[in-house]
């Protein structure tokens, strides 16, 4: 049985955000695009990628003398636990009051009210089926 990694903190999600952006980095590598947002010190960063291989949120390959990590789980994958555990603990489970809170504290595109719109048409078809 696998273990499922730990949710993020937020300034562990900063790195995966890297690392899902550039692959797989040194630590060297993700202090370097945080340095300029964040102002982390590069310690910091090496301290936190240590955490998140522990927790299992990156795996570090050690072959070579400057470890590479890249992020244990697609973004995607990620989000969607992170949504769960909003709508879990702040909305009772209702993904319905997400998205209503949502969508009404934040103007939404036509480009995603469309997306939006797609996806809703797809969940009632697939429930039509059953």
């Amino acid at each position: 049985m696998s273990v499922k990694p730990q949710l993020p903190t937020d300034a562990e999600l900063a790195i995966l955000t890297v690392l899902w952006k550039r692959g797989p980095c040194t630590v060297r590598d993700v202090h370097d695009e945080l340095s300029p947002s964040q102002g982390t010190g590069y310690t910091t960063v090496l301290k936190l990628m240590q955490l998140m291989a522990q927790k299992g949120l990156v795996l570090r390959d050690e072959s070579s003398k400057s470890h590479v990590y890249r992020a244990a789980s697609p973004e995607a994958q990620t989000q969607k636990r992170l949504v769960g555990d909003l709508v879990d603990k702040a909305f009772s489970g209702s993904a319905a009051q997400l998205v209503v809170r949502a969508l009404s504290g934040q103007r939404a595109s036509r480009e995603e009210l469309e997306t939006i719109r797609s996806l809703l048409d797809e969940i009632e078809k697939k429930g039509a089926k059953k």
